[in-house]
């Protein structure tokens, strides 16, 4: 008669847990991705389709690490001192969509997506452009408000922080624009819904930090660039996809 080793129902866990994941490719689109529309904005291997906003290049201090697009501190810059280093894809506008992207922050770390960017000569890149927040809330700076906190309608909607990995994990962020109307999906939770060129929206943008710039009071623009910050500390992204409604 053989006989059986029954293990302990931990044991096993902890040995189904130790199993290599054979997850989706980093930077690679799955065929039922590419039957929904889906575009990879980044390909893992080089800038193709990404400028400095309000240049034709890209700024120095981006690299590719590990199949990764990652902004660093500048050597001639402190942290949180930026290096005029925001960056858009260029390759089109865009006006109803949802996109995706992968973020890691270091310690500290600030940044930001952007999205409906309008490119105003001499202006930086949050001029004319709503923010979706990415930071480090445990112990970065600017985390003091609710609404500057990770996923969040930067000083305008609070996302939930409970949503949010710390830094030195990867974050899923998808934000969705619909005719205006507009949703961010923090790791799988929808955490901010509003509508732009609505009387609620103008109130918002009344009793935030943005109530004095003409790129806002005069409207945000209907369709533009995506765009990602430089805010002087060292930020990963990955998985950058998008799909036009």
């Amino acid at each position: 008669m053989k006989k059986y080793l029954l293990l302990p129902f931990a044991l096993i866990s902890v040995m189904i847990l130790s199993v290599p994941s054979f997850s989706q490719k980093v930077n690679k689109l799955t065929g039922k991705e590419k039957k929904s529309g889906w575009v990879l904005l980044f390909n893992g291997k080089d800038f193709t389709g990404w400028r400095q906003c309000n240049g034709t290049e890209m700024p120095k201090n981006w690299v590719i690490e590990e199949s990764t697009m990652k902004v660093f501190t500048a050597a001639d810059k402190k942290p949180g001192q930026g290096s005029n280093g925001d960056i858009i894809y260029s390759g089109k506008k865009f006006r109803n969509f949802e996109l995706s992207v992968d973020w890691k922050t270091s310690k500290m770390g600030n940044s930001g997506i952007f999205y409906d960017i309008r490119e105003v000569p001499g202006k930086p890149i949050y001029y004319a452009a709503p923010e979706v927040q990415i930071l480090d809330n445990a112990d970065a700076t600017d985390n003091k408000l609710a609404n500057h906190l990770a996923g969040s309608l930067y000083d305008m909607l609070a996302a939930d922080p409970k949503t949010v990995k710390p830094a030195g994990e990867w974050n899923t962020i998808v934000i969705s624009v619909r005719d205006g109307k507009v949703t961010h999906t923090q790791n799988g939770v929808k955490v901010v819904e509003y509508t732009l060129w609505t009387p609620e929206w103008d109130a918002m943008v009344a009793n935030s930090k943005f109530k004095t710039f003409p790129g806002f009071t005069e409207g945000i623009a209907k369709e533009g660039y995506i765009g990602l910050q430089d805010h002087g500390y060292d930020i990963w992204f990955r998985n950058i996809k998008i799909r036009e409604f």
